[in-house]
């Protein structure tokens, strides 16, 4: 992630390093060079708190219609190595979602229950392999219509928010005109909270 700039820092920032070492007298040169850095730190937590979707999300998404065959759908998945479809009209506009979980539920599969490991649900669904039927239909007879969304102007702690609120694992970024302009989900976050861990920690080493 770029370093801010130094017109970033606020005052705050300054206070905040300052507490952090301890003292508010007898400061040198080399003392305010140190503080300089831990200034800088602090911005840079600050900047990454305030992230914005749009520079987190993954786009362009992968869609299907409402008309798409389920087998469409599917083959989209396991090629794009994805979860869930936005599902889109004619204009780009969402009018709903289907998920992985849509599927194994329409095929019979037992869904994962809290009470279970992984390894036994895995171990269920695998029983049941004979048993599916094979995926008819369309797309709009599994979608899910109520589609949480979220604004690309909004930022990485509001998607977490919603994500926690809706016990979600992904959501859909739409524009004001509900127009699909990208993803998040819960593997992007997971990858987003480790980059800024290894950033923070190289932060500390050069204090």
């Amino acid at each position: 992630m770029k370093k801010p700039a130094a017109q970033s820092l606020q005052a705050s920032d300054f206070i905040m390093a300052i507490q952090e070492m301890g003292t508010y007298i007898d400061v040198s040169v080399d003392d305010l060079m140190l503080i300089h850095q831990k200034a800088e730190k602090f911005a840079s937590m600050r900047n990454r708190e305030t992230v914005l979707v749009r520079e987190l999300m993954a786009h362009p998404v992968q869609t299907v219609r409402t008309d798409s065959t389920l087998a469409e759908a599917a083959h989209i998945m396991v090629t794009n190595k994805v979860s869930g479809l936005p599902v889109v009209d004619n204009d780009n506009k969402i009018v709903g979602i289907i998920t992985e979980a849509d599927f194994l539920r329409a095929l019979g599969v037992p869904s994962h229950h809290t009470n279970h490991s992984v390894w036994q649900t895995l171990e269920n669904m695998f029983s049941h392999i004979t048993e599916l039927p094979e995926p008819n239909g369309v797309v709009a007879d599994l979608m899910v219509t109520n589609v949480t969304t979220i604004d690309p102007q909004q930022t990485l702690h509001q998607v977490l928010d919603v994500m926690k609120k809706n016990k979600i694992k992904r959501v859909v970024v739409c524009d004001d005109a509900r127009h699909v302009v990208g993803m998040i989900t819960r593997s992007d976050l997971v990858r987003i909270f480790f980059d800024r861990f290894i950033s923070v920690k190289n932060d500390s080493k050069k204090v």
